[in-house]
């Protein structure tokens, strides 16, 4: 297959104070969020001047992947858009489609099967070319087509990414004090998603698999898989145990002699993973005197990079071997029409419009 290039498209984050709200109103648009929720939220982003790490993350990986193709190949440009936060998505395919770009692969930060993780990135794809104007097999004008984008599968049993998840946790296990390695255990961290979301999806199951896959690696047998960064409405069931209650838990029932908290749900070390790890959960390991290292992201691990690269040739070269490890096989390169659908949201309260 031709390409001409490779679209990076990722969440997206606030860089400055004033961007905060306006960045929260993007993310929680159309949900059944309280304004005090968000207004909560903002403050963990306050608390680091409004700054979220993702951006800069991102673009260090684009620059770890340019490296990458500029030194191996395919010879490809590499764009950049986001869902939340500029770079917005719909200005990135005006500048492609101006660019001349005609067909690009898209690698979407998020290595799991879910609504959130998957369909709504590709959902995000197909609202930003109608905004610029497109629908591509419908264009007479060839000098005006939107690019058409093809997403890369996901990839959360691929080599690369598990070779790059063992090396982080196998880096946080080594920063456990010598006094208290006797019972380590790796508490393997994700997003929480609600269970309307979880249950139309391979999520947990993919995860399962990840914290099997890299566990059984290091010759570790005590872990968990908890979840983190709850949001919605109050009344709305969501994945658990949370972090924080899992962690009082371990101390309670002396579950371990230390912990190392590998956020494996994400790819970089953004702002729930400084906040809801590094802050509150360290906090809480310092109260409950529980020894705690937190693994790193994969970020710009070259094994991870060199696999975004496995992805590329893929596409590129039909019939080239889908690396992937443990039971669940590699995944389709496109997803079913009913394939992790949009959950379906609680009814907002019903308010009167007396004055």
């Amino acid at each position: 297959m031709n390409y001409d290039a490779l679209l990076v498209v990722s969440f997206g984050g606030p860089e400055s104070h004033a961007d905060v709200i306006p960045f929260l109103e993007n993310v929680l648009r159309g949900r059944n969020v309280p304004h005090e929720r968000m207004l909560a939220v903002a403050e963990h982003y306050y608390h680091f001047d409004g700054k979220s790490p993702i951006n800069q993350q991102t673009r260090e990986l684009i620059a770890a992947i340019e490296a990458e193709l500029a030194q191996h190949g395919p010879s490809l440009p590499v764009y950049w858009g986001n869902r939340n936060w500029h770079p917005m998505l719909a200005d990135t395919l005006r500048k492609m489609r101006d660019d001349g770009i005609r067909r690009a692969l898209a690698f979407v930060t998020s290595a799991y099967s879910s609504y959130s993780g998957c369909r709504q990135y590709r959902e995000d794809i197909v609202r930003a070319q109608k905004e610029v104007g497109a629908d591509v097999l419908n264009k007479d004008d060839p000098e005006q087509a939107v690019p058409e984008i093809d997403k890369l599968r996901v990839f959360f049993n691929h080599p690369g990414f598990i070779e790059a998840t063992e090396s982080r946790v196998s880096d946080a296990l080594n920063e456990i004090p010598a006094n208290a390695r006797e019972n380590v255990q790796i508490v393997y961290v994700a997003h929480s998603i609600p269970i309307s979301m979880a249950s139309t999806s391979d999520y947990v199951r993919q995860l399962e698999e990840v914290r099997r896959l890299v566990s059984s690696r290091l010759n570790v047998k005590n872990d968990e898989l908890v979840y983190q960064s709850r949001s919605g409405a109050p009344g709305q069931p969501w994945l658990e145990p949370d972090i924080l209650d899992y962690l009082r838990e371990v101390k309670t029932r002396n579950l371990a002699s230390a912990v190392v908290l590998a956020p494996i749900s994400f790819i970089s070390d953004h702002m729930e993973v400084l906040y809801d790890l590094d802050i509150e959960a360290r906090q809480l390991c310092d109260f409950l005197n529980l020894p705690m290292a937190r693994a790193k992201t994969v970020g710009v691990h070259a094994k991870f990079i060199a696999m975004i690269r496995e992805l590329i040739l893929e596409r590129i070269h039909p019939g080239t071997e889908r690396r992937a490890l443990g039971s669940l096989g590699s995944r389709a390169d496109s997803c079913a029409d009913d394939c992790c659908p949009a959950p379906q949201r609680p009814a907002q309260p019903r308010t009167s419009t007396a004055k």
